[in-house]
């Protein structure tokens, strides 16, 4: 992927959008599941950038598949935190960068069975905009826990930033109606 972007960097003299980049990994899983004599990817990718258009978050299946999500999860248990995202993703866009850890600190949370959150069980990334991807260390990861109290908090932290008028309560129960008439999940782009 990093060449990818060099030559696509060197040939045009712009950043590669991220929408490209991921058709590009798809076509080439996809090519895998087409030929014999070539072996499927056996990993799903979670793909995250900043380009000229905004944030993007896509899903690239082993098959060759891709969709773009606001929200997302992949892995073992990881159902427990699609659902808790499907709930709060509409307060995402006017979330702040805390807020928004804390929902994914939360997220990591539900899928855990009888554990406790650490930071040394898990890793946050940000990017952003005039901000480098970057990955957080352990002890800013682990203050973070202890400072939104993700052990032992059962509140969810989208509920304390959600609007208590009965606009508010009707966007929610929106959210929770599952999936739209086009047979999307309400997380989808």
């Amino acid at each position: 992927m990093r060449s990818e972007c060099i030559n696509y960097s060197y040939s045009y003299e712009s950043k590669l959008p991220v929408g490209r980049l991921v058709v590009q990994l798809a076509d080439k899983a996809q090519v895998c599941t087409q030929r014999s004599w070539k072996r499927p990817y056996g990993v799903g990718l979670l793909v995250g950038g900043l380009d000229e258009s905004g944030a993007h978050l896509y899903y690239n299946c082993p098959s060759g598949n891709y969709f773009e999500y606001q929200a997302f999860a992949m892995g073992s248990r990881s159902q427990a935190a699609k659902t808790y995202m499907e709930r709060k993703f509409e307060t995402f866009t006017e979330s702040s960068r805390e807020n928004l850890v804390k929902d994914a600190l939360f997220a990591l949370r539900e899928t855990l069975q009888g554990e406790k959150l650490t930071s040394s069980i898990c890793t946050v990334a940000v990017v952003g905009v005039g901000e480098s991807f970057h990955i957080l260390d352990k002890e800013t990861v682990q203050a973070l826990i202890n400072e939104f109290e993700i052990a032992g908090e059962e509140e969810a932290p989208a509920d304390e930033a959600a609007p208590q008028d009965q606009g508010g309560d009707a966007q929610a129960g929106a959210a929770d109606q599952g999936p739209t008439d086009q047979g999307v999940a309400p997380m989808d782009i």
